[in-house]
């Protein structure tokens, strides 16, 4: 392989021809399968680069994967087969607008554990046939659920991976391998460490290496996938510019490892890992397009709504260099996995009626409609039989008589969903779930208000303490706080030697700390302390005090750093306590579940273990031995879930079950809520990387676009308004 060098890429011949590690592996598969005996010095021949033998190799690669000469070998647990609960596109009309083939899937778990059979499958069939599988490797939250039941394969399973050859994907420059954002460091935490991959066997970018260094290291790297045969698999994410790896937009197909810079948007969905986007690195190593491209067969994986319109242009836009994703479309066997989130903006999710004839159910009727009106920028009232017609609806207008009562009927819906406070719940034992402790008044402030007012007894579970949020200097402004008030506060000579002492270990910390390095315990335990005193500042606004507060500290989160541990049992037992304790009859949950760190997800994810308990629990007779429940004895109620959103996203009109509306006056009490969170106040630690506003901007733009939004369907007017999803079984 000749690396030009400009940009460490090859010349277009070597991305069209196997290289020599792959020739060679080529041609032993089908000297076997065809029973030849070897050909004297032919590895030479393939690590000369001869062009006759490329064409010659590159012929019985397309003859030894014919049926004739290799039949597919027995696949584990049917490990190809999509899902039941995945849309397959394969020659379906409904994915003629999708250009590489896409499956869709309603729990990102299932898809997680499907990627994962895909790659155990493919380990155990080159065991088999005593061959290496030789895998590429991402980083991100999107591929530790693959990651997670691989390990669980391989502890329960048995499932071996000593015949596994890895090439991650990418790496910071510079980068410690055992620094905190070290990619080294991710693969050994949440992959390598728990399998049996041997260390020789393992590839990561090098970002400990001198800068005259890097190119040959780009070149070696290269070499070394050629080595192994090149890729048999490599799992991709999608970044929110639509770079793979660090492909940066801009980055052409037959790019290969080499050193990048990092654009703006990278460094920004970056910033929170390493705690400001100063302290981000402005350059990477990363695999090339034409190496991800010269791979076997590729998965991408995406979740999140926050991932929708990228992906849209990813597959179904024609390839460019703007987004290198979209290059996929070219590759033979590449395969886009997405969550029903993910896949929002796709033609088939979002407009099914423009690709397919739609089995219409109301549901489905009132997306159609909502769609119409907004498009057309009509109320819903207004719209005539030709706004239908010309919009491809035919088939949803055939269902009714008269196209107005098919208008009437969503206009109605609609309009019984929006809930005044007299109309709301009251005197009801609810229980509100806040992952982090500004939650609850940033996504449901108005709803929390109406609650107090209704006379229910509310309990306030703050389930992290938020403490990696909090700024070092707010720490310092409370201890500068304490020293000057010693005098008021009549602290002893002791006491107050004792907290200088205290205080100066600290500051001597916060002068020689890294970027994003761990607090003492001491100093998380008083940021923690900061984000709960706010906390109950903010609750106080609501007219609730201390006493309706539970500060649940859920193990997962204590780690001190930005990437948080797995969710256990002991998590989802301090959420099933809790339910125990107070017995619900309404829990709010926070259902935007694409937060930067995904802690939403983690916490959601407790939530509905705990709930299965404990409504399960409920389920067996209340009486001794099994028997029927006595006169005194009442059934514990099963708790309606009210999912909310509002710090990072908001519910579309058509999924949302209830419309709270707010005054002007209800509005500026929530934010006068959401202003108790000082140390989150005009400069947040974690604000994420798609929305510059600040989180009471977010919550208040947010509940005037919904009022808006319903204003223009032709619904009453009001000044703001809070959508949620109700349920008994969260999804």
């Amino acid at each position: 392989m000749r690396f030009a060098e400009s940009n460490h890429g090859v010349d277009s011949d070597a991305t069209k021809y196997p290289g020599p590690g792959r020739r060679l592996k080529i041609w032993n598969r089908f000297r076997a399968l065809c029973n030849l005996e070897a050909v004297p010095n032919f590895s030479r021949y393939c690590y000369g680069g001869s062009r006759l033998l490329s064409y010659t190799v590159r012929a019985l690669r397309l003859t030894a994967r014919s049926s004739l000469l290799e039949p597919p070998p027995p696949r584990a647990m049917d490990s190809y087969a999509p899902p039941a609960n995945a849309s397959e596109q394969a020659t379906r009309p409904d994915t003629q607008h999708e250009r590489v083939e896409t499956l869709i899937f309603d729990d990102p778990a299932e898809m997680a554990h499907r990627v994962a059979r895909r790659i155990a499958t493919l380990i155990e069939e080159r065991q088999a046939v005593d061959q290496q599988a030789v895998l590429g490797l991402p980083t991100g939250s999107t591929p530790i659920g693959v990651y997670q039941e691989l390990i669980r394969m391989h502890r329960e399973d048995g499932l071996d991976f000593s015949n596994v050859v890895t090439f991650n994907l990418d790496e910071y420059y510079p980068m410690d391998p055992s620094s905190l954002q070290s990619y080294h460091r991710f693969m050994d935490e949440n992959f390598f460490n728990h399998v049996n991959i041997p260390a020789d066997q393992i590839h990561i970018p090098r970002g400990d290496i001198p800068p005259d260094a890097v190119e040959r290291h780009c070149v070696e790297y290269e070499h070394e996938i050629e080595k192994a045969g090149g890729i048999d698999l490599m799992l991709l994410g999608i970044g929110r510019s639509g770079h793979v790896g660090f492909n940066e937009p801009g980055s052409g197909r037959q790019t290969r490892t080499r050193q990048v810079i990092l654009d703006e948007i990278t460094r920004k969905d970056a910033a929170s890992d390493f705690f400001g986007e100063a302290n981000v690195p402005q350059e990477a190593i990363t695999m090339g397009v034409g190496t991800i491209l010269d791979c076997d067969e590729i998965v991408l994986m995406a979740t999140g709504e926050h991932k929708a319109p990228i992906v849209k242009r990813a597959v179904e836009k024609p390839p460019s260099r703007e987004v290198t994703a979209s290059y996929l479309q070219d590759h033979p066997n590449a395969t886009f996995y997405l969550d029903r989130a993910a896949a929002g903006e796709l033609t088939r999710e979002k407009m099914p009626w423009r690709v397919r004839e739609v089995d219409w159910t109301d549901q489905k009727a009132k997306r159609a409609v909502i769609w119409l009106s907004e498009t057309l920028d009509t109320p819903i009232p207004r719209l005539e039989a030709s706004d239908y017609y010309q919009n491809q609806l035919h088939s949803l207008v055939h269902r009714y008589d008269d196209v107005d009562d098919l208008a009437r009927e969503v206009f109605e819906d609609l309009r019984q969903r929006i809930t005044y406070r007299e109309n709301l719940l009251s005197d009801e034992r609810v229980l509100i779930f806040s992952p982090h402790p500004d939650d609850d008044v940033i996504s449901m402030g108005g709803m929390f208000d109406k609650l107090v007012s209704n006379g229910n007894d509310i309990t306030v579970s703050y389930m992290t303490n938020g403490s990696v949020a909090v700024f070092d200097a707010d720490v310092r402004r409370y201890l500068r706080f304490i020293g000057l008030s010693s005098d008021a506060l009549n602290m002893s000579p002791e006491d107050l030697s004792g907290f200088r002492n205290r205080r100066e270990e600290i500051e001597t910390f916060f002068a020689e700390k890294d970027p994003a390095e761990v607090d003492p315990s001491a100093v998380q335990t008083l940021k923690a302390h900061i984000r709960y005193g706010e906390a109950i500042a903010a609750i106080e606004v609501m007219g609730l005090d201390a006493d309706h507060a539970e500060f649940l500290d859920m193990p997962f989160y204590k780690t001190g750093r930005v990437r948080k541990d797995p969710i256990t049992e002991d998590d989802v037992d301090v959420v099933h306590d809790l339910l125990t304790e107070v017995e619900p009859t309404h829990i709010f949950v926070a259902g935007d579940l694409s937060d930067p760190h995904g802690t939403h997800r983690m916490c959601y994810k407790a939530i509905k273990e705990a709930l299965r308990q404990y409504n399960d629990e409920a389920t067996v007779p209340a009486g001794a031995n099994g028997e029927a429940p006595t006169a005194n004895e009442t059934p514990r109620p099963q708790p309606l879930v009210w999912l909310y959103r509002g710090a990072w996203q908001e519910w579309p009109l058509h999924e949302a079950d209830v419309f709270v509306p707010l005054s002007k006056a209800d509005l500026d009490r929530k934010v006068e809520a959401i202003f108790k969170h000082e140390s989150q106040k005009d400069r947040a630690m974690f604000p994420g990387a798609y929305d510059d506003r600040e989180f009471w901007e977010r919550a208040r733009d947010r509940n005037r676009d919904t009022a808006d939004a319903l204003n223009g369907l032709g619904l009453p007017e009001f000044y703001a308004a809070e959508a949620f999803v109700t349920t008994y079984d969260m999804p």
